[in-house]
């Protein structure tokens, strides 16, 4: 490589020149240290300085993070790692008007309640918002666990590149996990109501046969038979708890018409419908909770993600894989999970494709749960497949 001081002979350049010289043989890039982008003498290679030249510097590196509540925000403002330059603590009313009149930061909250709300807020101000998961903002807290200590955490744990930031979900994801988030309360006020007129009638010496559908049905024959053992003083009050479970069930019908309306705008659900084992529920719950799901570069980190892979606990040469992880959103895994059984059984009857054959022989080698497990795990695959390239799934026949 010719060097500047080519020409020169060995008395001519000092021992110091040489152990420049001897230095720069061995520098391939330019130190971070060096605010020169000069590359004469030196062999830089030209992706680094072009990719150098490319990136644009942050002009602003301020970060505002925010410890959201229901009336009093708590803001800590950091120009630099390690340090809280500005402290705010502000009323609900004050705190858009406040961060109109920052210039544009980083503003970090927690992905707690209402958060959504006030990043689509503050991304029409000018700022970039970042989410982070609580439970990964829990460890920088030190000491109690205050709104002002709850601030710096956040501020912390936003600098770990490694804790991914929660997306902000939009109105219309939000329409779609509303309605999900009614349904299944109500679905659990259902059950308890059944459990609960099935379960003061076995007291009373009246066995219900097993099945949901078979309580109301049979607890008003008991009602309106003026024979039977169920006593005067209970009969209205019965008959009211039969009235108040046919209205949730009509609350629950009313919630799932209105996820069909919404189903038949989405190209996403209609896509995801033709996958055996999902249907309304579980396309629609997934278009709502994930939202984006070009964020996850292989459906195995979209499994991962919801919890149906294995829990590693390994050292050295020693790999020991448990149970599934149940890390992510366990309505999402539990909708999966239903869809995985419902494939189970229609593959114990008959297998027309190579999804349903799989599916009925990891049957026969491993118990229902584990193998409806693996099932959920295939489904979760399939469904990162058919939603990141936006075509139907196909099933592929049996082969010979």
């Amino acid at each position: 490589m010719p060097h500047a001081t080519q020409g020169l002979s060995n008395t001519e350049i000092s021992s110091e020149g040489r152990a420049v010289l001897a230095i720069a043989d061995f520098v391939c890039f330019i130190d971070e240290m060096d605010s020169s982008c000069d590359s004469v003498g030196i062999d830089v290679p030209e992706s680094l300085l072009s990719r150098q030249k490319e990136e644009p510097i942050m002009s602003n590196d301020t970060r505002i993070a925010v410890d959201v509540a229901k009336a009093v925000f708590e803001l800590a403002i950091s120009d630099r790692p390690g340090h809280v330059s500005r402290r705010e603590r502000l009323s609900r009313a004050q705190f858009l008007a406040f961060m109109a009149q920052q210039p544009a930061a980083t503003v970090v909250m927690e992905a707690c309640g209402s958060a959504h709300h006030w990043a689509r807020e503050i991304q029409k101000l000018g700022h970039r918002v970042v989410l982070l998961p609580p439970h990964h903002v829990r460890p920088y807290i030190r000491r109690n666990k205050t709104d002002r200590s709850d601030a710096k955490g956040i501020l912390e744990a936003s600098r770990n590149d490694d804790i991914r930031p929660v997306p902000v979900k939009t109105v219309d994801q939000q329409i779609l996990t509303s309605l999900h988030r009614l349904r299944s309360g109500w679905m659990l006020e259902r059950t308890a109501r059944l459990n609960a007129l099935r379960g003061l009638l076995r007291e009373l010496g009246v066995f219900i046969p097993v099945g949901s559908r078979q309580v109301v049905p049979a607890a008003w024959l008991l009602i309106e038979d003026a024979d039977s053992k169920l006593p005067e003083a209970l009969r209205p009050i019965f008959a009211e708890a039969c009235r108040e479970i046919r209205e949730i069930e009509d609350r629950v019908k009313q919630v799932e018409r209105q996820l069909e309306a919404i189903s038949e705008q989405l190209p996403a659900v209609e896509h995801l419908r033709t996958i055996p084992g999902i249907g309304l529920l579980s396309s629609t719950a997934l278009v709502g909770f994930i939202g984006n799901i070009h964020r996850f570069p292989t459906g195995r980190h979209f499994a991962s993600y919801l919890g149906l892979t294995p829990r590693e606990y390994s050292s050295g040469l020693t790999r020991h894989l448990g149970r599934i992880s149940k890390r992510g959103d366990g309505y999402l895994r539990t909708l999966l999970i239903h869809g995985a059984r419902s494939l189970l059984v229609h593959a114990r009857k008959q297998q027309p494709d190579r999804l349903r054959e799989w599916a009925n022989n990891l049957a026969k080698t491993h118990v229902h749960n584990k193998a409806a497990v693996a099932v959920a795990n295939k489904l979760a695959r399939i469904v990162w497949a058919v939603w990141k390239h936006e075509r139907p799934f196909a099933l592929m026949a049996k082969a010979a």
